[in-house]
């Protein structure tokens, strides 16, 4: 399998052919929320079990330094919370938003494939993440801290505005339909081009072959409940298919909300939704058959056979490089592995 860098699309977008030079922006909606608040109160009550709640002021700014001290001195395994409390407390808002968008002429495109967009002077490349299907064209953006684009996008676009849009290019694309089952696994936006393939996967029958329903499974990872894009149309996808299997991994959302979902990282979880009995000749490490022995605390009945599996991977390139060598392990073909990675 080879993973394509997500990053080397920016240094090409320019040559790609144009659009449209004026594509209307019609939709830009926050995905995320601001939990502050959320934070400052969960602090307090950590503060009170362990004696720091002094260190947390009402309102107003936190002294991050004198509350990690205070923290630590009485429990040191309290620093990765605390970090992450601060990590969140302290980003801009919004951090996640939907773009959609019309351009003067329908184009085509596939499922997975991105666009080159250009707001103002600056130019990146961004996922589709709508269906080929759909008039619109919707685009999921993360803010990057100090980022050539996506912090205009987040702070300045507004209904009405134009774009420049080049391509489309990309070849993260959906194999022929076969009987075999498919896994779509992500992290954060990297779902963006999953969306894509599902939903055009569900719209035009590809989830059956041959009269045969395919489990379509959709790993998603994420630190918090809210930097999961388009959670609730998983969700509601979920309820209307019954092929259709869906598994929010949260890292962090137990520490601020009650959370009793997955808190693995993804490569991690979907060792537990797969069917031992298809692993009987592997040879697998101390940790794979660790996971793999555990129950998942959703209620998802469905197992996973490695070996009549094709799957789709796209976010960081940690997640990706150990999402390969977990699958093919288990039996998954290595050319039936397809991935993207960035960061």
């Amino acid at each position: 399998m080879t993973v394509r860098e997500h990053t080397s699309q920016h240094e090409h977008v320019e040559s790609l052919p144009v659009i449209s030079k004026s594509a209307t922006v019609t939709a830009v909606e926050a995905m995320d929320r601001d939990r502050r608040h959320e934070v400052r109160e969960r602090l307090f009550e950590l503060g009170t079990t362990h004696g720091f709640a002094d260190a947390v002021p009402d309102e107003g700014s936190i002294d991050w330094d004198r509350v990690f001290d205070a923290a630590t001195s009485v429990d040191p395994q309290l620093a990765p919370q605390i970090g992450s409390f601060r990590d969140r407390f302290e980003r801009a808002h919004p951090a996640l938003v939907r773009i959609a968008f019309e351009t003067e002429t329908p184009f085509d495109f596939a499922a997975g494939q991105y666009l080159s967009v250009r707001f103002g002077n600056r130019t990146r490349a961004y996922s589709i993440s709508s269906s080929p299907n759909r008039e619109e064209t919707e685009l999921c953006i993360r803010r990057v801290p100090d980022g050539r684009l996506s912090p205009r996008l987040c702070d300045e676009l507004q209904v009405g505005d134009r774009l420049a849009v080049r391509g489309p290019s990309g070849h993260l694309l959906l194999e022929d339909p076969s009987e075999r089952d498919l896994a779509f696994l992500a992290t954060g936006t990297g779902v963006a081009p999953m969306k894509s393939m599902i939903d055009y996967t569900f719209e035009t029958g590809r989830d059956e072959y041959k009269g045969e329903k395919r489990d379509v499974w959709l790993f998603l990872g994420a630190a918090w409940a809210d930097d999961l894009p388009y959670h609730e149309a998983f969700l509601d996808l979920a309820s209307e298919h019954d092929n259709f299997h869906y598994v929010p991994c949260l890292s962090r959302e137990s520490w601020l909300a009650d959370w009793s979902g997955e808190t693995e990282y993804i490569q991690d979880a979907l060792l537990k939704y797969v069917d031992e009995r298809a692993l009987e000749d592997a040879v697998l490490g101390r940790h794979m058959a660790t996971m793999l022995a555990q129950q998942p605390p959703t209620d998802v009945d469905a197992r996973i056979d490695p070996g009549s599996l094709e799957v789709y991977a796209c976010g960081i390139n940690a997640m990706v490089y150990s999402l390969e060598t977990a699958v093919t392990h288990l039996g998954v073909p290595t050319d039936r592995v397809h991935a993207e990675g960035y960061g």
